[in-house]
């Protein structure tokens, strides 16, 4: 065939992409009720191999999860939100979630990635003091935004919420003190016959127009 190569994909097929995208940022929510239905490991490996795919300085990778599916979703609130506590907790059917995820990061993979020859002219595997910026943290909220994202594509409701009692956890998990915990999401289905929006949910989202600055602050 002479001339130059036909393309792939149409510009009607990337708008068709972009759309899908948009889509599902602006329809992701934070959901607090949840009903008991399983989902599948296949589903939830996906979301996290899609997750995989965020950025992370020097390819560390620090980024785990200590997740609780299921059944084993109670040893997880019973450490954080003993049964005496949770009489006056404010989103009962948050309990019912059949995943709960600690999202965690690894800061000693940053220390070893940054030590290696390619690396260690930075001086960044020192000490996590060096660092101008905590990109182990960065690195990992990459991962979980873009898990939140996969798993509202593929379905099913998330939320991240701060996570309590972390003397607790980390001792009754098993947490080493290297791994910091930046908090934790509940997936599932949501329990449709409970709704009930967070404190903040009516306050206005900030526009382009409010956040980008121009030459200057």
């Amino acid at each position: 065939m002479a001339g130059r190569w036909r393309k792939v994909s149409s510009s009607s097929a990337n708008t068709h992409r972009a759309v899908e995208f948009e889509e599902v940022v602006r329809a992701r929510r934070m959901t607090r009720a949840y009903a008991q239905t399983p989902v599948s490991e296949q589903t939830l490996t996906q979301c996290i191999d899609l997750a995989l795919r965020a950025p992370s300085a020097g390819k560390s990778q620090g980024w785990h999860l200590l997740m609780f599916t299921n059944d084993e979703v109670m040893r997880y609130w019973d450490v954080a939100l003993p049964e005496p506590d949770r009489g006056n907790f404010a989103f009962p059917s948050l309990l019912n979630a059949p995943v709960i995820m600690l999202s965690l990061v690894d800061t000693q993979a940053y220390l070893s990635r940054y030590s290696e020859s390619d690396k260690k002219h930075t001086g960044l595997g020192d000490s996590l003091d060096a660092w101008p910026a905590p990109y182990w943290t960065i690195d990992a909220s990459f991962s979980t935004m873009t898990l939140l994202h996969a798993l509202h594509d593929h379905g099913v409701s998330s939320l991240f919420f701060a996570h309590a009692r972390e003397r607790e956890l980390r001792v009754a998990f098993a947490i080493p003190n290297n791994v910091q915990i930046l908090g934790v999401i509940a997936a599932g289905y949501p329990e449709d016959s409970v709704h009930r929006p967070g404190r903040s949910a009516q306050r206005p989202r900030r526009t382009p127009h409010d956040v980008v600055h121009r030459l200057k602050w």
